[in-house]
């Protein structure tokens, strides 16, 4: 259970491949052709463009899901996948090669601006926001938090937070977290929004059902062209993804961002991330924050 606190609450190769564990202690045969095949795969279902140091880490996550799966080898299990159209098993591959970095208020200059366009404006007014690399949660959570102590506990506030990863949406859902990820939070933010673990929980923290109530948490590929929007937005946060698409790419993914966001809306995007090519639909107003012309 939990309770309002103010305590303090993450074998043989084929080929030629850079890094990681070496022939001897692979599990699995692992080639250069099995890399460019996953290369291939996930720039298909998910635009996530795979640079060639990535053979390391691409080889340890599926490596987990060809002993859940009980394959013997990437080559069948690629094989199998390629012909198969198992949406579950499509999206087990998505989820193991999309990587969640995140935190509580990340980039926190990003919510100080919120706070500032929220306060610029009646506090009547309607506000539809859009988290589109909700990840496990902390982002559209520290958004939330963000409209609740600039408009109160009354605020016309609607965010929906999205992402491709499924089982980080069921994280970010059930909104409970490790005490270690709140630490930096301050005791008046932590005794407001957050409930402590006791017992079997300790150790935990799980979001307060007020905050959970403001959040629409769905599942969005951002190169799918089917996005369920019925509305148009007022903020979007598309922070930290375009950096895994290509420029083709990050181009398309844009385009399509702008059409649903209404003109002088507000884009913030992560702090390696600058689209100076796309002054057609965008201009820069800040340190990562555009204006959607």
């Amino acid at each position: 259970m939990y309770k309002a606190d103010g305590q303090r609450i993450q074998q043989v190769q084929r080929g030629s491949l850079g890094g990681g564990a070496s022939s001897q202690e692979r599990e699995f045969t692992w080639s250069s052709e099995d890399f460019s095949r996953v290369q291939r795969l996930i720039y298909q279902r998910a635009g996530i463009s795979l640079h060639d140091g990535k053979h390391a880490m691409v080889y340890s996550r599926l490596s987990r899901r060809l002993r859940e799966a009980g394959y013997l080898s990437f080559d069948s299990y690629l094989d199998w996948l390629e012909k198969s159209d198992n949406e579950d098993e499509w999206q087990e591959f998505i989820n193991a090669l999309t990587t969640n970095l995140t935190a509580f208020f990340r980039e926190n200059h990003h919510f100080e601006t919120l706070a500032e366009m929220l306060k610029s404006k009646p506090s009547s007014t309607a506000w539809n926001v859009w988290c589109s690399a909700a990840s496990t949660g902390e982002e559209p959570y520290s958004i939330v938090m963000t409209a609740l102590e600039t408009l109160g506990n009354q605020a016309n506030f609607k965010l929906i937070a999205s992402d491709i990863d499924s089982k980080v949406l069921e994280t970010g859902a059930t909104g409970v977290y490790r005490i270690d990820g709140v630490k930096n939070m301050h005791n008046e933010r932590l005794r407001k929004f957050f409930l402590r673990g006791k017992g079997r929980n300790a150790g935990m923290v799980r979001v307060k059902p007020e905050l959970q109530k403001m959040i629409d948490f769905m599942q969005i590929n951002l190169i799918d062209d089917n996005w369920p929007f019925k509305e148009s937005f007022d903020v979007v946060f598309c922070r930290n993804v375009m950096i895994y698409f290509d420029a083709q790419t990050q181009r398309k993914v844009l385009e399509k961002i702008h059409r649903v966001m209404k003109p002088g809306s507000t884009l913030f995007v992560g702090h390696a991330e600058n689209f100076s090519d796309s002054r057609d639909l965008f201009l820069l107003k800040g340190k990562t924050v555009y204006e959607r012309l």
